[in-house]
């Protein structure tokens, strides 16, 4: 991979001879994967960094004096570096290693917040989030008597700013929020809705997971107090996420699993924790998958962030131009000329055809698609739909691909609507 002479025409050609998974047919025809929204695939660098670690240098870390214990803690420490650069922040301690995204949003939910929120507090979040950002909020809020708000969208698919500004309030006292959504793909204003929740004295933590593998991300730059990430949906392992957090607020919250690593000193009748990040990590992590994770986050900045999202934009409006000429389509969220910077991804329903049907047919042809509520049934609900489709791309996806894609669902489309 020649990473350095990359244009925004050539990513996917040049890319797709590390990927594996993509030198297969499926049913007979050659795989387009269109759910990287679902998970990402591996590129080859990753494999081998997983298969390097387990053929050469397994062994627990921290906890060893001998030569495979070093290398595999001068890695797993390496990945932990990577993922603070990979984000803008100054600290690698800062970063908290977790299974997925989903246990980092329930740790912050179930330390500092639990431990901060009071009977009438409010928690404001969004009718968009993803089902990991909204259930650890509805048990926090149940456990402490805090209450719920949640921000609608407007009629184009985008947060509705002035929903956010009515909402909040100085009894906000958190805003857990995604930056871009997994249903709409609208990019939300992080940086302007930290400004604003900070004015009343509110923190902010920030779902990542969709944005980070397509554009570049800063903490500092959104001003955030927390921020979670999600390997798999970053070209890495599953089993892998990550906490950022500020110091002085990791520092304040109570440990979240207790056990070994996480500690400093164990008595019979109590102990004392371990500094940052080791407060948070209880037991044996998942040392593989954080090497793995590092490489992927290596790979991803070689090819250049500002690179993949220029290149995805390019796909997104084909994809949606495509869309948008299928008799009897509805897509939502966004269109990108309203939002060019959102999410590289179309979630649709066709009249006359189901989504699951619309998913089978097209895996017949070997296209992958995604159908179903996409882990956001409240947003589903207001949109008084049951289920959508959804084809969502990544650096690796050609324009080719997509005039497949869409050649096949209007073939499809045809097909049920002839059979109905």
């Amino acid at each position: 991979m020649k990473s350095e002479k990359l244009t925004i025409t050539d990513l996917s050609t040049q890319c797709r001879v590390d990927f594996p998974i993509f030198d297969q047919l499926i049913n007979g025809q050659p795989l387009i994967y269109l759910d990287h929204a679902a998970t990402s695939q591996k590129p080859q660098q990753v494999i081998n960094a997983l298969s390097n670690y387990y053929s050469c240098d397994n062994a627990n870390v921290h906890r060893g004096a001998h030569s495979l214990s070093a290398r595999a803690t001068d890695a797993f420490e390496a990945a932990r570096s990577t993922t603070a650069n990979f984000i803008g922040a100054n600290d690698p301690a800062e970063i908290v290693f977790t299974r997925n995204a989903t246990e980092a949003i329930n740790l912050v939910a179930f330390t500092w917040a639990a431990a901060q929120l009071q009977p009438g507090d409010e928690i404001l979040t969004t009718v968009m989030e993803h089902h990991s950002n909204l259930v650890p909020w509805q048990l926090v809020a149940a456990r402490t008597g805090a209450v719920l708000r949640h921000v609608g969208f407007t009629a184009a698919g985008e947060l509705d700013l002035d929903d956010f500004r009515a909402l909040l309030n100085t009894r906000t006292k958190i805003v857990p929020i995604v930056q871009l959504s997994n249903s709409l793909g609208c990019l939300n204003p992080i940086a302007d809705l930290v400004e604003l929740s900070h004015k009343v004295g509110a923190k902010v933590l920030v779902d990542a997971c969709q944005s980070l593998a397509h554009i570049p991300v800063d903490v500092h730059a959104l001003g955030c107090d927390w921020l979670v990430g999600s390997s798999h949906k970053l070209c890495g392992p599953t089993g892998m996420g990550f906490l950022w957090g500020r110091r002085e607020l990791l520092e304040q919250a109570p440990p979240f699993l207790g056990g070994g690593e996480m500690i400093d000193e164990v008595f019979l009748d109590h102990s004392t924790w371990a500094a940052l990040p080791h407060k948070f990590e209880a037991g044996t992590p998942a040392i593989g998958e954080a090497i793995g994770m590092g490489a992927a986050l290596d790979y991803l900045t070689k090819l250049g962030l500002g690179n993949i999202h220029a290149w995805e934009q390019e796909l997104t409006v084909l994809l949606w131009d495509g869309l948008a000429r299928i008799e009897g389509i509805t897509l939502f969220g966004p269109t990108p000329e309203q939002q060019p910077h959102r999410a590289a991804l179309a979630s649709f329903v066709v009249a006359g055809a189901h989504p699951h049907d619309l998913c089978a047919l097209l895996d017949a042809n070997g296209i992958c698609i995604r159908s179903g509520h996409h882990c956001t049934q409240p947003l589903h609900r207001i949109l008084g739909i049951n289920a959508s489709a959804r084809a969502s791309l990544a650096f690796s996806t050609s324009r080719s691909e997509i005039e497949s894609f869409l050649a096949e669902l209007a073939n499809s489309i045809n097909f049920l609507r002839e059979h109905s």
